[in-house]
């Protein structure tokens, strides 16, 4: 909130307070301003320091000297310890957090990998053990003796706490002049990863690094980008280097828990794309920065995963043109983690899933492939009526809780994230029977491998499905390898990166608590929102204090919650919501409610409904009841509702605390003041067996609730669907369906009670080479269509949900 409008707040409060003689607590925005930075609650200065290309390295000649040469960059910073104390003491967090390593294992005895103090990593960090490097299965290295805390001093029962970073340019605004600014972000590996994921104080802005540029001509110089580089690495040296003394020496600290510990300190894992990742680990472009196959076979056998040692041992063999050429190494920049105590930048490289999967190989390869794969089969003009085609079928994707929509298709330029996420989960239907089985079925096990690695946690059992996955898909992409698509093969530093995702998940849990996702979202907060608080005139130290209040704040919330001093606003209970209530009190063939339905049997299927319902017990299947042998419909009455909420338990999805997520089904004549809207629902069958085995698919017309007597049933009238096989499809993985229809056209209806309902299914239309008609829109997209694909896409408690 600006300035203005916080002074234009009080006056209104002044304003009504005045009658009682009393006053607002603040009596304008510089008095509110002043008391926030008064506070010591969540306080950590900024600090700078400059770095400049060193002198006695310039040329002699005047003229032949560089602007960016004798340029002064200014690095803006935090202490990154005192950052880490404050997390440490957050009392939000207390319920949140681990102080050391841990090993949990399912019901079912498999070992679970969820957040980083779970895995592998941490373990050989605080534990006296060897620790044998996590490697591909197309990689071989003998195992690594790791230096661990418990070989220093006075360290026994400290509690470990791994600083997480993070850095990305993020760009504010191209219209005013293209600004960029380089966040530098800090976590704790001891959080669980959906404190990390819940945009809170979690993550914390720690530094704004320096972005040296320079005119075009110099852009090549080979003395530039290494400056560039090596600016970098001795910038978060030097941010860092208030950590250094308690890695190996304990201090103490008050915890969120009101609890004094011992605590010693490490590098944990980076987060960073893939460019960052280059230069982080200090390797040319193209390569991989976990392992040494080389970049012409970035897949291929041979190589061994990178290390400090062997890195080192390298650098002192071979001159930097080899190191380049042969190893992508760029051999004359030292990494950053070469100064702290066991930190191996190569180990500590975190998977990307934003912009490894999503960006990367979805949207930038496989979504372009498929186009030049169209292209090269059907020339440019067939190509575009097919891809025009295919736009007209994502545009009639009926509507889903969460789902984001393509009215136009993919036509767009602007592609972000969320953009790529959505199209992830309509993209495979639209395709079908336009392309042969294997790109299908190419597309398919990518969208499986992504959806098995971004679990909430992972077991054996999943990476094993994940790994199935990823085969699958390296098999089937070979029908791409096509002059016009990719004939030089599959060599992509972003697929690539794939093969490590096992051993990343085993060396630091699941890998969604460590996406860039987390820090791209942070921009908004900590950078961009601030930068439209700014006047734009020297913008930086404007933002540097917006985010220190803005911490201030957020700390002194937390404490006050702590303290029983706030409480959530809680509405005054208005009751159950009415609904439209239709009274009928005589039994009779004909109903009010069902003729305003078109349902004439609607009383014949109340009373079907109350059979099962008093007679919980029974074996008489509904194909075998007589209408004679359920009870009479008298002194009873409908409340019709429009929407309905499902409750239910999915971590792996954005959802409340404990994983809890809400979810509207709606049954509605018109919705948003539009067309009517009535939801698919996945009816309980058999909670023993996976997926549609186990239940049914059914679209809702109707939610109400019967009252009878003094028993109040909460049901909805369902019209139902059947599986067109006992299995998925072949090549999407999908189960179809189709609506059932008596003779004469009529559907089969039923009154279910709504406990029986599992949650809302997505349906999208089954086309095979079907052309979407003109005047065919997402509202009509469920009665029009005569199959439809069961999309366990749409978010991953369907695909757990539906996966067999």
């Amino acid at each position: 909130m600006s300035a203005g409008n916080i002074n234009t707040l009080l006056d209104l409060w002044a304003a009504s307070l005045s009658p009682h003689g009393e006053g607002p607590p603040f009596k304008n925005s510089a008095a509110l301003y002043a008391t926030i930075d008064s506070t010591s609650l969540g306080a950590v200065k900024w600090e700078s320091f400059e770095l400049s290309y060193p002198e006695r390295l310039r040329p002699a000649r005047s003229d032949d000297v560089a602007p960016w040469m004798v340029a002064k960059y200014d690095v803006w910073f935090r202490d990154v310890r005192q950052i880490a104390k404050n997390i440490l003491g957050n009392p939000e967090f207390q319920t949140k957090i681990e102080y050391g390593p841990l090993r949990t294992y399912t019901q079912d005895g498999e070992r679970e990998l969820r957040n980083v103090m779970s895995a592998d990593w941490a373990w050989s960090q605080a534990v006296s053990q060897d620790f044998r490097s996590c490697r591909c299965s197309s990689l071989t290295g003998a195992a690594i003796q790791q230096d661990t805390i418990s070989t220093y001093p006075n360290t026994l029962g400290t509690a470990f706490v791994p600083v997480i970073l993070g850095s990305d340019k993020t760009t504010v605004s191209v219209a005013t002049g293209h600004n960029e600014y380089y966040p530098l972000y800090a976590s704790l590996g001891n959080l669980h990863n959906d404190a990390r994921r819940a945009h809170g104080s979690g993550v914390v802005l720690a530094g704004f690094l320096a972005i040296p540029k320079t005119r075009k001509k110099y852009d090549d110089d080979s003395l530039f980008r290494k400056f560039r580089r090596q600016l970098f690495h001795t910038s978060l040296s030097r941010i860092l280097n208030s950590l250094k003394a308690h890695m190996t020496t304990p201090e103490v600290v008050l915890c969120g828990d009101g609890y004094y510990r011992k605590i010693i300190y490490g590098l944990g894992p980076y987060i960073a794309d893939y460019p960052e990742q280059a230069l982080l680990t200090c390797i040319v472009q193209g390569w991989c920065p976990i392992c040494t196959n080389r970049k012409s076979n970035l897949d291929g056998d041979g190589g061994v995963l990178r290390s400090r040692a062997h890195t080192e041992f390298l650098v002192a063999e071979f001159e930097l043109g080899e190191l380049w050429e042969d190893y992508g190494i760029v051999g004359d920049i030292v990494p950053f983690t070469n100064d702290f105590p066991r930190a191996d930048i190569h180990e500590l490289i975190a998977p990307d899933i934003l912009h490894q999967l999503i960006k990367g190989t979805f949207k930038d390869h496989l979504v372009t492939w498929i186009e030049l794969f169209l292209v090269a089969r059907n020339g440019k003009a067939g190509a575009k009526d097919i891809l025009t085609d295919i736009d007209r079928r994502i545009a009639v994707v009926p509507p889903f809780s969460g789902l984001r929509r393509f009215h136009e298709g993919r036509g767009f330029k602007q592609w972000t994230g969320d953009d790529s996420k959505a199209l992830m989960k309509v993209f495979l239907p639209a395709i079908h029977g336009y392309l042969p089985s294997e790109a299908v079925r190419c597309v398919a096990a990518f969208l499986e491998f992504t959806y098995f690695v971004r679990r909430e946690a992972h077991t054996p059992s999943s990476i094993d499905s994940m790994n199935h996955a990823l085969q699958r898909f390296h098999r089937y992409r070979e029908v791409f390898r096509t002059p016009g698509v990719r004939a030089d093969g599959f060599s992509l530093p972003r697929q690539h990166s794939c093969l490590h995702y096992q051993d990343r998940i085993w060396a630091f849990g699941s890998p969604n608590g460590l996406c860039s996702s987390i820090t791209e979202s942070k921009h908004i907060t900590a950078v961009k929102e601030p930068w439209r608080r700014s006047n734009r005139y020297e913008a930086l130290g404007q933002m540097l204090l917006t985010n220190q209040r803005l911490d201030k704040l957020a700390a002194s919330n937390a404490d006050f919650r702590a303290r029983d001093m706030l409480h959530d606003a809680v509405c005054a209970d208005t009751g159950s919501p009415q609904g439209t209530i239709f009274p009928c009190t005589t039994e009779t063939p004909r109903h009010p409610l069902g003729d305003q339905i078109g349902c004439a049997t609607l009383p014949e299927l109340l009373r079907r409904f109350l059979f099962y319902q008093l007679n919980q017990g029974s074996n008489v299947s509904p194909a075998e009841l007589q209408l004679d042998q359920c009870p009479p419909l008298r002194n009873h009455s409908l409340r019709v509702f429009h929407s309905a909420e499902a409750v239910f338990r999915a971590p792996s999805d954005p959802s409340g605390e404990f994983g809890i997520r809400h979810e509207l089904i709606r049954a509605t004549n018109s919705w948003r003041k539009g067309p009517p809207r009535y939801d698919c629902v996945f009816v309980n069958r058999d909670s023993t067996r996976r997926g549609l085995l186990g239940m049914d698919v059914a679209r809702v017309r109707l939610l109400f609730d019967l009252h009878k007597r003094r028993e109040v049933y909460h049901c909805a009238l369902v019209h139902w669907f059947s599986r067109a096989n006992d299995a998925p499809d072949e090549d999407t993985g999908m189960w179809i369906v189709k609506p059932r229809f008596l003779r004469g056209g009529k559907p089969v209806l039923s009154v279910i009670h709504l406990d029986t309902i599992v949650r809302s299914a997505h349906l999208i239309g089954f086309s095979d080479r079907r052309k979407v008609e003109e005047g065919e829109s997402e509202h009509t997209s469920l009665d029009v269509f005569d199959r439809f694909f069961v999309n366990h896409f749409v978010d991953h408690h369907a695909f757990d949900l539906l996966h067999v």
